[in-house]
């Protein structure tokens, strides 16, 4: 006890002789927190957690600012870097979790998956002598057990249809693309189409392929979807606008309190730099997908469809820790070539958080009369001076609304309960070989596919397993959107993403206006 003393006794006095020695050092903010942790971890009555104060500490610091100064520990750092580097590590499968049951859609070509012999259809049961099927077992821990390390093994046990006993199969990971642009298609003879989900490291180069194969294909306008796009990379969104403007047009500027004007500009050797151009957008754009939006909005170089963007226009430093952790901190807001900074109010977290909800409680979603921006975020575009605004995301040149039309009770309850999926993976089980044969490539495929009535009546029955009640009159409100979804994802899993977007995308409204834009003779 005696010695437990005088170590307080010491700690005390060295705190006091600190005080005493440097009084200014001892009102330095950090130097004060520094300090209070001190105290904690040597004084405190109990025992503590030094690393869960210290991180609550950061987060709740953090907190005070703005809703895009966040903070990740080293797990999270990691989940939150892999679609962005585009890649990680482990056997490459896409897969669906179906009655408990990892159900393989297809192999990542050339990964370690398929080079083993794992096929599509293949439901694997064990992994590593651990059974994960049948016991509840979460999808982020199957997902843990079978990535890892590139150049590890894991060993499954397969079952496939036809064979009575368990395939095993030992696998080597490596690492596994991730690929950030969804879809790439000719939507007629004359106008391709670019579907990009987040702008990745990877993004660039995905986009640069793609317009040279349409170029191929006869592409000479384009539709850039970015619904849904919550951004990535500000250097990504750089590169992938440079495709689109003239030599030295500037394409965003970056400014802060200790960030100073920085401006990025086109290099004017895109490969898209005639033709007509509509980009696509909606509530959950943002980030960098604002930026590209911004940039050929201002400079009149595409017309914009759809509805208001999320509205943010602030730019985050990563600050890595020593221990793997990780600091997103807000330095500076990006501005569009007029000048418009698009980030949206944020004078509470929670208000920010409920903005969407907001938007559609007030009419947004389904008319854009309910939308009123102040003359003081007023400015006009570069070339022709039309009309834009700032401050809370960016609104399109034409607005399309949010479609309701098949979304029924009954349809969203098949979907919620994910009886859709399970259906559309229960006729790939049953006819994928068959499906095959018959339809050699998707255009044939998309001729002559149609969802039957025996498995429309099998959804039904399934649904009702689900305990959900048969609604006739919704039912036939919502049959042209289950039949054109099912057939999306029998295309998905036949093919790959770009098939299911040229099936899907017949029932956007967007893009239907889109097309007809570019169809028309005035244009920007």
């Amino acid at each position: 006890m005696k010695t437990v003393w005088i170590g307080i006794l010491w700690v005390m006095g060295t705190v006091s002789l600190l005080a005493q020695n440097n009084n200014k050092l001892l009102q330095s903010p950090a130097r004060k927190l520094q300090l209070a942790e001190f105290a904690i971890s040597h004084l405190y009555v109990d025992e503590v957690d030094e690393n869960r104060l210290v991180e609550e500490a950061i987060v709740r610091m953090l907190e005070k600012l703005d809703p895009h100064s966040t903070y990740a520990d080293p797990e999270e750092v990691k989940r939150l870097n892999e679609p962005l580097q585009g890649n990680f590590e482990g056997i490459g499968i896409q897969f669906n979790m179906a009655s408990d049951t990892l159900f393989v859609i297809q192999p990542v070509s050339g990964g370690p998956s398929e080079k083993a012999g794992i096929l599509a259809g293949d439901r694997i049961l064990e992994v590593n002598d651990t059974v994960i099927a049948g016991v509840k077992m979460g999808t982020e821990e199957v997902m843990r057990r079978l990535r890892g390390r590139k150049g590890t093994k894991v060993k499954v046990g397969v079952q496939r249809r036809g064979v009575a006993d368990l395939l095993p199969f030992t696998l080597v990971r490596d690492k596994i693309p991730v690929y950030s642009l969804d879809a790439a298609y000719m939507v007629d003879g004359q106008t391709g189409y670019v579907r990009i989900s987040r702008f990745a490291a990877t993004t660039a180069g995905e986009f640069a392929d793609a317009l040279a194969r349409l170029r191929k294909q006869g592409m000479r306008h384009l539709v850039l979807d970015l619904q849904g796009n919550g951004g990535g990379y500000l250097n990504a969104a750089i590169e992938v606008a440079n495709q689109f403007l003239g030599k030295k047009e500037l394409i965003v500027y970056t400014e802060g309190r200790k960030n100073p004007r920085t401006e990025f500009h086109a290099e004017g050797d895109g490969s898209f730099l005639d033709g007509k151009v509509v980009v696509l957008v909606d509530e959950f754009s943002a980030s960098a997908s604002e930026i590209v939006t911004g940039a050929l909005q201002d400079w009149d170089r595409a017309l914009v469809v759809g509805r208001r963007s999320f509205g943010k226009g602030l730019v985050q430093r990563p600050i890595d820790l020593p221990d793997g952790s990780m600091i997103r901190l807000t330095v500076a807001r990006y501005y569009t070539p007029s000048g418009r900074c698009i980030q949206k109010p944020y004078e509470s977290t929670e208000q920010y958080n409920r903005d969407l909800i907001d938007r559609y409680n007030r009419g947004e979603m389904v008319s854009a009369d309910s939308i009123h921006f102040p003359d003081s975020l007023k400015t006009n575009t570069l070339r022709l001076g039309r009309t834009v605004y700032g401050g809370g995301g960016i609104m399109p040149d034409y607005f399309v609304p949010v479609d309701t039309t098949y979304y029924t009770k009954y349809y969203r309850q098949l979907r919620d309960k994910g009886i859709l999926v399970q259906l559309n993976l229960r006729l790939i089980d049953e006819h994928r070989a068959e499906w095959k044969r018959r339809y050699k490539d998707f255009a044939r495929f998309d001729q002559e596919f149609t969802v039957l009535p025996a498995q429309l009546e099998l959804l039904r029955d399934m649904g009702e397993q689900a305990g959900i009640a048969f609604n006739e009159e919704e039912y036939q409100t919502s049959l042209p959107l289950i039949r054109t979804q099912l057939k999306a994802l029998v295309a998905r899993d036949l093919w790959d993403m770009s098939e299911y977007f040229q099936v899907i995308n017949r029932l956007n409204e967007s893009v239907k206006k889109a097309v007809e834009l570019i169809n028309q003779e005035l244009f920007p």
